[in-house]
């Protein structure tokens, strides 16, 4: 090992004590700008001497308030799903259906490049039939008929917006509430604030899935569970189907579990000499990820075997929740995960961009989805798990109430609408059975208690007993948050 000083280039293969205690201006400035992150994160990992394995507690050594829900299921529908064929029922479109949307109503709000350039924009009616359920009234698509009978536990948002339009800075915007890359996820927020319940699981365990919709399907970066400039060691953590569930997790061949566990017992050992020498946190944050891969051997093949499920469970979800990959397969593993004390388990799954061709591949991804979607509800309350659980179903934005491109009697397409869309949530401390917010009878711009996606972080915080102000961290001279500095906490939401 090698250290070179800046201004002499002298290199010491040995240094002394006063090598080790003598600092140039970029050691000092690199130093003095882990300060708040580097007692943070001592905090976090509550080292002593030793080599121990870190313990991981959250920054948050009190919450601001009693929380209603430990936990966050996300089921993220990446694509944008279209809340005038699911949710949001507005018959005036159909007795307008191919009519020109009013300049009125549109008032030269901006449109993506794949109908700003159409010489019409045709009003496109719900193919789909509507229905009230529950003591509710929640009105919903008969393409959910799962979902439905479940309304008096939904709470319901029709009022979402965002200001992106474009599938890759709407979705960055949703998972860390910035449009911009390179901000932490919402689960590495929370895996920092609120730390582990499993110190053989991540914190943050993220599963992915293909629908049946658009098969050339928006792509999805590991960027969008990343840590930012949070400590690495809060990053989610991929879950994939097949023999290796996390890659890079399984000893090579000719390596036993006892020789793994000396060559970490080594590692450890270096990492915290050098430690000691450079006071760079993310040489401890390597220790834990290393000492975590190593409890997963164990822990991760017991979690993703659903050999042990019963029939009935299986019959719950549906019988695609026997195929590893599929969406209904990652519901169940989302369960086991909280089970287990994962903290933010975030699903993703594929296919939802219908710009053509949507009642068709609307079915599919609804088929996709629905039954698995409730199932977990349904799963989560008999095991004890939804009051305390906060379970999100929705995606980046929302569809327009036009047609892009050639409307015709069987078959329509929806570009991307940011002004107003829906998702629900059940359990966690959400208000079951209410739908809150109203859109115009176009289904174009919200009429009525709009929901910006920085308060919505903001609720969902809360009902982790979070206030979203305090949780910051200190980042190139200045302090950032989930919220940025936005956001306000729904408070009819709530149970």
């Amino acid at each position: 090992m090698s250290f070179i000083h800046e201004e002499s280039q002298t290199t010491h293969t040995s240094p002394s004590a006063d090598d080790a205690m003598r600092m140039n201006r970029r050691h000092f400035f690199g130093r003095m700008s882990l300060g708040i992150g580097g007692l943070a994160l001592g905090n976090i990992l509550q080292l002593d001497d030793g080599i121990d394995d870190p313990v991981r507690t959250g920054i948050l050594k009190q919450l601001h308030h009693a929380p209603k829900a430990k936990r966050i299921i996300y089921l993220f529908q990446s694509g944008g799903p279209s809340q005038l064929d699911l949710f949001d029922y507005k018959p005036l479109l159909n007795e307008r259906n191919g009519e020109d949307l009013p300049d009125s109503i549109r008032q030269g709000q901006r449109l993506t490049g794949m109908t700003a350039g159409q010489q019409s924009f045709p009003l496109a009616g719900a193919q789909f039939n509507f229905k009230q359920y529950g003591q509710s009234g929640t009105w919903f698509s008969d393409v959910l008929p799962y979902t439905s009978k479940l309304a008096d536990k939904l709470c319901v948002i029709r009022s979402m917006y965002t200001e992106a339009i474009n599938h890759d800075p709407a979705i960055t915007f949703f998972q860390s509430g910035s449009q911009q890359p390179g901000r932490p996820s919402m689960g590495s927020w929370l895996s920092y604030g609120l730390g582990s319940e499993n110190m053989n699981l991540p914190e943050f365990c993220v599963l992915l899935s293909k629908g049946s919709g658009r098969s050339n399907a928006q792509p999805l970066f590991a960027r969008l569970w990343g840590s930012g400039f949070l400590p690495s060691l809060h990053e989610g953590a991929q879950f994939r189907s097949g023999k290796d569930p996390v890659l890079y997790l399984s000893n090579p061949d000719g390596l036993s579990r006892h020789h793994r566990r000396e060559a970490l017992d080594y590692f450890s050992k270096i990492q915290h000499h050098r430690y000691n020498q450079d006071q760079d946190p993310e040489l401890l944050n390597r220790i834990a990820q290393y000492e975590m891969a190593f409890r997963m051997q164990t822990s991760v093949p017991e979690v993703m075997d659903l050999s042990a499920e019963p029939d009935y469970i299986f019959d719950l979800y549906g019988e695609e929740a026997r195929q590893p990959g599929s969406y209904a397969a990652n519901c169940l593993l989302a369960r086991r995960l909280v089970e287990q004390g994962v903290r933010f388990v975030q699903l993703y799954h594929q296919g939802w961009d219908q710009h053509d061709n949507l009642p068709n591949q609307l079915r599919g991804q609804c088929k996709d989805t629905d039954q698995a979607s409730a199932a977990l509800i349904l799963d989560l309350e008999q095991r004890g798990l939804l009051e305390d659980t906060l379970v999100i179903w929705g995606g980046e934005f929302g569809r327009t109430n036009y047609s892009q491109g050639e409307l015709t009697a069987t078959t329509y397409g929806r570009d991307h609408h940011p002004r107003c869309f829906s998702l629900w949530m059940a359990g966690g401390g959400a208000r079951p059975g209410i739908t809150y917010g109203e859109t115009d009878d176009f289904g174009y711009n919200i009429t009525k208690d709009p929901v910006h996606v920085h308060d919505f972080h903001a609720t969902i915080m809360h009902l982790l007993g979070i206030d979203h102000e305090q949780l910051t961290f200190r980042h190139q001279g200045r302090r950032f948050r989930l919220t940025d500095v936005h956001g306000k906490v729904i408070s009819p939401l709530l149970a």
